[in-house]
C-alpha cells in the first residue's frame, strides 16, 4: 500500500503549500477548471446522451457538472488517468468517505451562504465562524481517511499528497484553532436581561440566585390536576433573529468588547478561507460519485459496466453484451427486461450496416453504439461487459427529424445538406452514425444516393454504424459488415431486439412497406376474416 509522507514537525510548519494543483480530472499539470456554459454536442439528443446527462446530474445540480460531461478527452492517456481513479473508487469504504466529506463541505457552503444573508454583523461573524469549524473537521477527518486508504491512481495519490501538506500547514491550522478558541470564548459569555415595561437592560451574569426552582416548589401545593404548557419557545433558526434580539446581542458585546471583536478580525481576516485545491476537488470527484451511482442503478437490474480498452489507433473495436444506457434506465424503472447486444469490426472493417424489421431494436443499436464511444471518450465505465473502443476527435450523428417551415428546405434537401457538411467535415479518426437517412425518396433513388454516400464515408477510412432499408449497403465493400434485426421464427411479427452479425435477407424494405400499407399478414387475415 503507498505509504503518505510524513508531516513534518510542528517547529518547522510550513504556509499553505504553493505547487501544483492536483486534480483528480486531468492529467496535466495545472490543468485549467472547468466552467461556465459548455454546450452539448450537437449529436447529444440524437443519441439520447442529454437523458443520460441529466440522469447523471440530477441530484448534483450545485456541483455544474455537465460542463465535465460535455467535454470528450482526445488523448489516450488522459482516460487512462480517469480510468486509475474509477478503479480506486472499488473500495466502498473510501467512496464513503468521499460522500462523508461532500456532505460536510456541503453544509460549509451552507452555513457560509446563510451568513452572507444576515444582516447583523455579529450574527453574521459567528455563524461564518461556524463555517470554518465545519470546513476545519471535514478536511481533517477526510486527511486521515486518506492516509489509510490504498491509493494508486495518480489523481488521489496527488491529492492525498496535498492535503497532507495542507492539515500541517500553518495557514490551516491557525484558521482551525483560532475558529475553534473564539467559539469556545463566546460559548462562556454569560449575560443576565432584565425586562421592565417598555424597556430591558442587558447586564453580564454575577452568578445572581435562580429562583425559578423554589417558585415551582412554593406554587406546586396549588396543582389541581393536569395544567397546560404555557413556556414560551425559542427557534433555533438563525435567520430568526429580530431586532430585539440584534440589540440584545448589540449589548452584549459592549459588555464583552475582547471576544467579539476577536470575532470581527477573525472573519474579515479569513473571508477567502476555503482552500482553491480542494474546493477543486470537491467539485470533480462528483463526476466520478454521480456516474457511479448511476452505474449501481443499472448494476442492481443485472447489468454489467466495464473500463474499457481504448486506443486512437487501432480500429479492431468490439463490446461484448453493451445496451443503450438512455433505455435502460426507463425499462429497468419500469421493472422490465433490458436486452444486450454485442458487435465487431476487424481487420478493413469499418461501417456495420444495420437491417431489419421495424420497431426491431435498429435505432437502440445505433444509440448504443454512439454512446459507447462517447462515455469512453470521457473516460467513464462503458456499458457491457468487455469493450475495446475508438477514441475519435469527432462524432457525428444523423438521425431523421421533422422538416423546419424556416429552413424553406425539403426533406430530402435538409438530409443531403446535412450529410454533406458531416462529409466536409470528417476525418479518419471521426465517428459517423446514420439513422435511415434520405428515406423520403424511391426505394430506387434512395438506393443511389446512399451508395454514393457510403462510397464517400468509406474513402474517409471512419468507424461507423448504419441503420437503412437498403440491403444492398451491407455488401458495399470488406469494410461493411451486416447486422440484423431478428424475431422469433415462429412469430416473425413479435421482435427479440437482438441485432445479429448475418447477411441481410432482402425483406426489410418489403416489410416496411407491407406495415405501412396494411399488406402484413396478419393486417390480411384480419379484412378476409371480417
Amino acid at each position: 500500500m503507498p505509504k503518505s509522507p510524513k508531516p513534518p514537525p510542528a517547529a518547522h510548519r510550513k504556509s499553505r503549500p504553493t505547487g501544483g494543483h492536483p486534480s483528480v480530472l486531468f492529467e496535466r499539470p495545472r490543468a485549467p477548471d472547468v466552467t461556465g456554459d459548455i454546450p452539448a454536442p450537437d449529436f447529444f439528443a440524437d443519441l439520447n446522451l442529454d437523458q443520460i446527462v441529466a440522469s447523471i446530474t440530477a441530484q448534483w445540480e450545485e456541483y455544474d457538472l455537465k460542463p465535465f460531461l460535455h467535454s470528450p478527452l482526445r488523448r489516450v492517456e488522459a482516460i487512462r488517468y480517469r480510468h486509475e481513479v474509477f478503479l480506486d473508487l472499488d473500495d466502498p469504504k473510501l467512496l464513503d468517505g468521499i460522500r462523508e466529506f461532500a456532505k460536510r463541505m456541503k453544509g460549509v457552503r451552507a452555513q457560509s451562504k446563510l451568513s452572507s444573508k444576515l444582516y447583523d454583523r455579529f450574527h453574521k461573524a459567528r455563524w461564518f465562524v461556524h463555517a470554518v469549524e465545519i470546513y476545519g473537521e471535514a478536511v481533517q477527518k477526510f486527511a486521515g481517511d486518506l492516509t489509510g486508504a490504498c491509493l494508486k491512481s495518480r489523481g488521489l495519490v496527488a491529492f492525498r499528497e496535498y492535503l497532507a501538506r495542507y492539515v500541517e500547514s500553518t495557514d490551516f491550522v491557525d484558521l482551525r484553532d483560532e475558529a475553534k478558541a473564539i467559539a469556545v470564548a463566546l460559548s462562556q459569555i454569560k449575560y443576565s436581561i432584565l425586562i421592565r415595561q417598555g424597556s430591558f437592560t442587558v447586564q453580564n451574569f454575577h452568578e445572581e440566585a435562580d429562583y425559578s426552582a423554589e417558585v415551582e416548589a412554593t406554587f406546586e401545593k396549588f396543582k389541581q390536576g393536569a395544567v397546560g404548557e404555557y413556556l414560551a419557545t425559542f427557534s433555533n433558526a438563525p435567520e430568526d433573529m429580530n431586532h430585539i434580539e440584534a440589540k440584545i446581542l448589540e449589548f452584549v458585546a459592549r459588555l464583552n468588547p475582547e471576544p467579539f471583536s476577536r470575532l470581527l478580525s477573525y472573519c474579515a481576516g479569513h473571508a477567502d478561507f476555503l482552500d482553491k485545491t480542494i474546493a477543486r476537488f470537491d467539485r470533480e470527484i462528483q463526476f466520478y460519485v454521480s456516474y457511479l451511482d448511476l452505474v449501481a442503478k443499472l448494476e442492481r437490474a443485472g447489468l454489467r459496466f466495464c473500463l474499457p480498452e481504448v486506443s486512437a489507433d487501432a480500429k479492431n473495436i468490439h463490446c461484448r453484451d453493451g445496451f443503450d444506457v438512455a433505455l435502460a434506465l426507463k425499462l429497468s424503472g419500469e421493472g422490465k427486461p433490458v436486452v444486450c447486444n454485442s458487435f465487431d469490426l476487424g481487420g478493413k472493417e469499418r461501417i456495420i450496416v444495420v437491417s431489419g424489421p421495424n420497431q426491431g431494436g435498429k435505432t437502440t443499436f445505433a444509440r448504443m453504439f454512439g454512446q459507447l464511444h462517447y462515455l469512453a471518450s470521457l473516460g467513464c465505465p462503458v456499458p457491457g461487459r468487455e469493450a475495446r473502443l475508438f477514441l475519435f476527435d469527432q462524432l457525428f450523428a444523423h438521425f431523421e427529424r421533422e422538416e423546419k417551415v424556416e429552413n424553406l428546405r425539403g426533406k430530402l434537401e435538409d438530409d443531403l445538406v446535412r450529410i454533406r457538411s458531416i462529409l466536409k467535415r470528417a476525418t479518419s479518426r471521426s465517428i459517423i452514425v446514420l439513422n435511415e437517412i434520405v428515406t423520403s425518396t424511391t426505394i430506387q433513388d434512395e438506393t443511389f444516393l446512399s451508395q454514393k454516400v457510403m462510397g464517400k464515408i468509406l474513402d474517409l477510412d471512419v468507424l461507423g454504424i448504419w441503420v437503412t432499408f437498403v440491403d444492398e449497403l451491407s455488401t458495399f465493400g470488406p469494410q461493411t459488415v451486416s447486422m440484423v434485426s431478428t424475431v422469433v421464427p415462429d412469430q416473425p411479427a413479435l421482435r427479440t431486439f437482438r441485432i445479429e452479425r448475418r447477411r441481410a435477407d432482402g425483406l426489410a424494405y418489403a416489410m416496411a412497406i407491407a406495415q405501412k400499407y396494411g399488406l402484413t399478414y396478419e393486417r390480411i387475415k384480419e379484412r378476409v376474416s371480417a
